[in-house]
């Protein structure tokens, strides 16, 4: 058995932003909505999907925000964009989708939440996390938790997690605060990159192991000097990047395993949501329905 854990939000902007646009017959942009409903509709067509689950950011800010001025908000996403997120949320639930709405907390932490509740499960083969966002390399353990990128068709494992970062997925969320995350919204540490994050954590692991002197360090880092004074002077900012970026895995869920088990669309919800939409056609692929 595998769980296909889907990020919805990502698939939402992906949808609005590479789906042509489109408008209901109430004149609304509905779009990008309709982007997720083919989507869920491929992804259910395909091989070994049984359980799957739906997380949306329901409001983009989160507790996050309260932490960090300039985490990632809702300033600067169209307005059409963000007027189907409830829709988006309808259109899961109808398709028969567990649908996880987060308010307080983001769809990446019910995301992580449900990984980390399901790993060991016996009988579950492979959780995918369906979503190429960095954030979730965290959460990959081994084989059988992973990241997968639906629209590259490319599946990231601990390997490939430790072959494109540099370090294995214990020391994401370190390399996340020495190099920033734009799309979240905060900087890193000055001076820090891709690669000296990548040199330093494979021999440290953590922040709080790295020595605050390079001569301490008992190897080469290019601009070694330069690095361990910005750290210096920044640690405790280096502290909130990594508490920013670390997922929760405490979310409140209430399903059990079987609940995520896809028994089909919601007729009478998706066949309305269709006639609101304008998107009648989406009916006719759907291959098995349910009575709730």
């Amino acid at each position: 058995m595998r769980i296909h854990l889907v990020d919805g939000t990502y698939e939402l902007f992906r949808a609005y932003f590479g789906a042509p646009k489109a408008t209901s017959p109430n004149g609304v942009e509905v779009g990008a909505t309709r982007g997720i409903l083919w989507s869920i509709l491929s992804l259910l067509r395909e091989d070994r999907v049984t359980h799957v689950a739906c997380a949306f950011d329901h409001v983009i800010e989160s507790f996050r925000n309260e932490l960090f001025a300039g985490y990632k908000s809702s300033e600067g996403v169209p307005a059409d964009l963000l007027a189907q997120f409830t829709l988006a949320e309808r259109a899961t639930h109808a398709m028969g989708l567990v649908t996880w709405p987060m308010v307080d907390l983001e769809a990446d932490d019910v995301l992580a939440t449900a990984a980390a509740r399901w790993a060991d499960e016996p009988e579950i083969e492979q959780i995918l996390i369906c979503t190429p966002d960095k954030d979730m390399a965290q959460c990959v353990r081994g084989s059988r938790i992973v990241c997968f990128d639906r629209m590259r068709r490319k599946l990231v494992d601990e390997l490939a997690v430790i072959e494109k970062f540099g370090v294995p997925p214990a020391s994401i969320t370190d390399w996340l605060a020495l190099v920033g995350d734009s799309s979240d919204g905060y900087p890193g540490i000055p001076r820090w990159g891709a690669k000296s994050a990548a040199s330093v954590l494979a021999r440290y692991g953590h922040l709080e192991a790295i020595p605050d002197h390079e001569r301490e360090w008992g190897f080469v880092v290019r601009g070694a000097s330069a690095l361990a004074a910005s750290l210096r002077e920044h640690r405790d900012e280096a502290y909130l990047y990594r508490h920013l970026a670390t997922l929760r895995t405490d979310a409140p869920l209430t399903e059990t395993l079987d609940d995520l088990r896809w028994r089909g669309a919601r007729r009478t919800e998706l066949s309305g949501l269709c006639r609101e939409l304008g998107s009648a056609d989406i009916l006719e692929r759907v291959t098995l329905w349910r009575d709730d």
